[in-house]
């Protein structure tokens, strides 16, 4: 169980405080409601290329990460479709150097022509390596733009092309700088051996003076639902040809999400899962195989993968995911197989829970999300999931019609 404590400012920041009485560290979280489907189609990356940037240094503070290890301190931070997260932890005692950093980078970054170029160059090179120069690359992109054909989701955080990138101009960076790096927009979260009022103390003594922005959302294009099968075939210089199965699911709050969480580990639960041990050990038709769900904000995705042997045709391997699936939607699981799921996924929500880190990461998702309340409710929701809700739910998902397959050929 997380205590936490909750405050508004008046210039519209959410902040979130737990006191962790077993730390020495303090964990400094900031969460902004910005992610690839934030973007628009023609300039898609910025909220990864922002990640960078907010590095960068401020008008006051050239360097940012300097001030971080003077003060014995670590940061990083990430950015997915749904939102960008930055954190800092650092001794508790130095909890205001952190504090001091983060309102001081989200109305005072010094975003010039030099340092845009820079980090353009970084993004793309990025772009290149790891998605068009890498074996596989570009499989997840294809599959995405395979599923979604409306939604923003449609294309990775990276974006859908370094051209985006490339042509971003200043204005335009500094444009999306202001709509979506403000108060409003952001969810501070701390965790540390400190008292919760002078946690919120803090938060209003250092983020209080920051002005609010008026900024007119655009409404993000919901998907509609698929009405029949999709199929894409393409062929790359690869070591194996691979298959990749989506079926739309719905979003995080979802009730179907902890079925198809309990699900996706039911089949794909490292070696005991039934994949691994009927597909690739059993039947000898893949060489890897797994399955995940996205948890996105918005609806997602629940996917397969399988990496085939040489042997093995694409309609071999996808004969037998579908055999699986089928199953799942005739016979119920079993009572062992479902609760070792179960007591997994409790050991580390509670291993998790040890971590300053994680607990300020969560208050900040969970915010984000709108049910605070769910970081201390997930266990019994996944508690709740019955042998009828993994049929009913395999049924309604595991559909043809509901269905974009890629196949990804080797060239022979």
């Amino acid at each position: 169980m997380i205590a936490y404590r909750t405050k508004r400012l008046a210039n519209g920041l959410t902040v979130v405080v737990n006191r962790d009485r077993q730390s020495k560290l303090a964990a400094v979280n900031i969460l902004y409601r910005v992610g690839a489907r934030n973007e628009r189609p023609d300039r898609t990356g910025f909220a990864h290329l922002f990640e960078h940037l907010m590095f960068r240094g401020t008008r006051r503070i050239p360097n940012f990460d300097l001030p971080v290890q003077m003060a014995a301190g670590d940061n990083n931070a990430f950015t997915n479709n749904d939102y960008t997260d930055f954190y800092i932890t650092l001794p508790k005692d130095n909890i205001e150097t952190a504090l001091w950093l983060e309102s001081d980078r989200m109305e005072g970054l010094d975003i010039t022509s030099e340092k845009l170029e820079t980090e353009k160059r970084v993004v793309i090179e990025e772009f290149r390596q790891r998605y068009l120069n890498q074996p596989y690359g570009d499989q997840q992109m294809l599959l995405r733009a395979l599923a979604y054909k409306v939604h923003p989701y449609r294309w990775s955080t990276i974006g859908l092309t370094p051209d985006h990138i490339a042509a971003a101009s200043l204005d335009e960076v500094r444009r999306f700088y202001r709509d979506h790096y403000h108060p409003g927009n952001a969810i501070l979260s701390l965790s540390a051996d400190i008292d919760e009022e002078r946690m919120l103390d803090l938060a209003e003594r250092y983020f209080g003076q920051i002005a609010p922005r008026t900024v007119t959302e655009e409404p993000i294009a919901q998907e509609p639902p698929q009405r029949e099968a999709r199929r894409e075939e393409v062929e790359r210089d690869v070591p194996a040809t691979a298959i990749s199965i989506a079926y739309h699911m719905g979003d995080r709050l979802s009730p179907d999400f902890y079925t198809a969480d309990l699900v996706s580990d039911l089949l794909a639960g490292g070696d005991s899962g039934r994949l691994y041990n009927r597909l690739v050990k059993e039947r000898r038709l893949l060489a890897s195989v797994n399955a995940y769900i996205t948890g996105d904000r918005d609806p997602g995705l629940f996917v397969f993968t399988g990496q085939l042997l040489p042997e093995t045709t694409p309609e071999q391997a996808e004969e037998a995911l579908l055999g699986e699936m089928e199953e799942l939607c005739r016979t119920p699981a079993g009572d062992y197989e479902t609760e070792k799921v179960k007591n997994k996924f409790e050991a580390n929500t509670l291993f998790g829970e040890l971590n300053v880190m994680n607990k300020a990461m969560n208050l900040g998702f969970y915010e984000m999300l709108g049910d605070l309340a769910l970081i201390n409710a997930e266990v019994d929701r996944y508690r709740s999931v019955t042998a009828d809700d993994i049929i009913d739910f395999s049924c309604r998902t595991f559909r043809a019609e509901n269905s974009s397959t890629l196949i990804y050929k080797a060239r022979s």
